[in-house]
């Protein structure tokens, strides 16, 4: 027999594929929101543009009044020569403050909705690509973890698109216009306002770098923790029983110490980082007025590209040191919001990464071509119809254009499957089972023999290594994953159930079915009684996982769930492990008429509950040991003979 090649042997590490756009986050991220609002980011980013620059000139029309005032000082005339001019660039100054006031408000207002509106977007793409991952990344990654995807993640980059970004590229306009206009002024000045921002930058890139490296260090960090204490909680019962508070105490203790170890080398960087700038920013203030003072004192030459254009004074004055001492004051502020909002996009950019990780993980692989269909049977032909009917079939689509029905019956079929979760320590080896439409096949063994590792491989949670494994004599590689996973129903040991009423849960099973079916269903799983006996019946709301229902009535209604999909093919995963004696009698009854005519895989531990298989399977690690009828392996007096007597035990 040939052997495929392996397909899903390894266990995902958890982390995402490396891609080339790890590197190129920030222009990822950039890109992602023009996508999303094209016009409304263009027209916010032309308010944002126009209002840094209009920001950043009101020191032009400072030095024009002095100006104007020291003409007026020396001249005869006074106010009444040079008034009128004094007070037009006053006007013309407030009315830019005013346009300056109204593009902000509007920017500020369409960031919020393009935030808003990203974020909507990028939990949407998030959550649906969630819904396609392979079930071993959810085995490789905590709840908790995950969780802070839609929470640490997702506002940290908000932070980054609503004020980070926009606030880094307001005050980059503004260090460029003011570096532009105080060259216009004064050249000499400028090279020492350059020589401060010289060690700005030194400084930031030392104390900024630290921060950085700790900030991406906080959200991973945050990540655990969120999901320690989401394993916690869900485990309290169990923790309370084995008296195990002052251990988990200790545990978080770690987890937590580690987070505030990596928040607060991050915070202390960053808080070191702001004061450090402001008080150079105001050493830079007293250098340029000293010197100012000195140039004006001693009559020196100004050199400008304003000097050379004739339109600034080719000596330095108080006007042109007034106005550069609020210049520098401008420039030395923004140079500071730039380094101050490096630490916050640095931390938007690692929670920015995380987030696209997540978009970015490998989707379920899905090469099926075979599909699920309605079907109408007449003298033996299968032909497909669009009504809904009692008969299911396989549509077979064929290279050469012809299409064939298989009549979906139930029969399934292992073929010498061998499976590994990691490469190198196989899990399962050369099993073959032959399961007949209507038999019911039970699987027994130790802990970890492997029994729901072959449920999980029948319905495609994991390809195998090698082998085959037949659907009605169809290859399920060649089935698509939805369809076949329609055709089966699942009862799993631990029950989960989801917020709405019980009739909604019910209804989970086969979302078009009616108020009836699924009545129906749960009078076949022996659910109904209790619940009628509901405060609102079938209405009642579920929360919390059934958390007001017992553990036996979530079991039931998960067998009811089960029941109401009506699928050829059934697997119980220890489903009555969970309901009290008295409640499995009444069960048993139920689930033989669900078992009835189907093909039925059993996994359970009480071997009182396989006894009527037609076929039980004994496992041991990995391997099937026995196989046969209860009366069968009771003769051979074996492995299940010991489980069944409780020898094995005794040895």
């Amino acid at each position: 027999m040939s052997r495929s090649p392996m397909r899903g042997g390894k266990a995902m590490s958890g982390r995402p594929p490396k891609r080339k756009m790890e590197k190129g986050i920030m222009g990822r991220t950039i890109k992602a929101v023009f996508k999303c609002y094209p016009k409304m980011m263009t027209f916010a980013l032309i308010c944002l543009i126009i209002n840094a620059v209009i920001s950043s000139i009101p020191s032009i029309f400072m030095e024009r009044v002095f100006s104007v005032v020291e003409k007026a000082l020396k001249a005869n005339g006074g106010w009444a020569e040079y008034g009128a001019e004094i007070t037009w660039n006053m006007l013309t100054l407030i009315g830019l403050y005013v346009v300056s006031l109204i593009l902000g408000a509007i920017n500020n207002q369409l960031m919020a909705i393009i935030t808003q509106g990203v974020l909507k977007k990028m939990r949407g793409r998030m959550f649906d690509g969630m819904q396609n991952l392979p079930i071993k990344y959810f085995d490789a990654n905590s709840n908790g973890d995950i969780m802070s995807y839609y929470t640490n993640d997702i506002d940290s980059l908000r932070q980054m698109i609503s004020q980070s970004l926009p606030q880094l590229l307001n005050s980059t306009i503004m260090v460029l216009t003011l570096f532009f206009i105080m060259l216009w002024y004064s050249l000499w000045l400028t090279l020492i306002v350059l020589g401060g921002v010289f060690f700005v930058l030194l400084v930031t890139k030392i104390v900024g770098g630290g921060a950085g490296k700790y900030f991406v260090g906080q959200q991973r960090a945050m990540g655990k923790t969120e999901g320690f204490i989401e394993e916690m909680m869900n485990g309290q019962k169990v923790v309370k029983v084995f008296c195990h508070e002052e251990a988990a105490k200790a545990d978080f203790d770690k987890v937590n110490e580690h987070l505030y170890d990596q928040s607060n080398r991050a915070n202390r960087y960053a808080n070191m980082l702001m004061p450090i700038l402001g008080n150079i920013g105001h050493v830079l203030y007293v250098i340029i007025a000293l010197i100012g003072g000195a140039f004006i004192i001693g009559s020196v030459s100004n050199t400008s590209i304003g000097t050379a254009a004739g339109s600034v004074s080719i000596v330095f004055n108080i006007a042109l040191v007034v106005a550069f001492l609020q210049m520098t004051r401008q420039f030395c502020n923004n140079i500071n919001q730039v380094s101050n909002q490096v630490n916050s996009v640095v931390m938007g950019v690692a929670g920015a990464k995380r987030v696209f990780d997540l978009i970015d993980q490998q989707p379920e692989a899905d090469d099926g071509y075979v599909t699920l269909v309605n079907a109408r049977e007449v003298d033996g032909v299968i032909t497909e119809c669009e009504e809904r009917t009692d008969v299911w079939a396989w549509k077979h689509p064929h290279g050469d254009g012809t299409v064939t029905y298989t009549k979906l019956c139930g029969d399934v079929v292992l073929d010498e499957v061998d499976f590994e979760y990691e490469q190198g320590k196989p899990v399962l080896q050369d099993v073959s089972i032959y399961a007949k439409p209507g038999q019911k096949v039970a699987f027994v063994g130790a802990t970890g023999a492997g029994k729901t590792t072959i449920t999980n491989l029948i319905n495609r949670f994991y390809d195998i290594a090698d082998g085959k494994i037949r659907y009605d004599g169809i290859n399920i590689n060649k089935i698509k994953k939805a369809d076949l996973r329609r055709s089966l129903g699942i009862v799993l040991q631990d029950t989960n159930l989801f917020t709405g009423t019980v009739m909604d849960n019910i209804r989970y099973g086969k979302l078009d079915a009616t108020d009836e079916d699924c009545i129906a269903a749960a009078k076949l799983a022996g659910a109904d009684d209790f619940i009628r006996r509901l405060p609102d019946g079938y209405n009642t709301m579920l929360t919390s996982n059934g958390a007001n229902l017992s553990q036996g009535q979530r079991q039931l209604v998960s067998i009811a769930r089960a029941a109401v999909a009506d699928p050829p093919v059934m697997i119980l995963d220890e489903a009555t492990s969970s309901i009290d004696t008295r409640t499995e009698a009444i069960v048993s009854r139920g689930m033989d008429a669900l078992m009835h005519g189907r093909t039925v895989f059993v996994i359970a531990h009480r071997l009182s509950t396989v006894k009527n298989s037609d076929v039980i399977i004994v496992l041991d690690h990995g391997r099937i040991i026995e196989r046969g009828s209860h009366e069968k392996l009771i003769e051979q007096k074996g492995q299940y003979y010991k489980l069944y007597t409780g020898a094995f035990e005794l040895e």
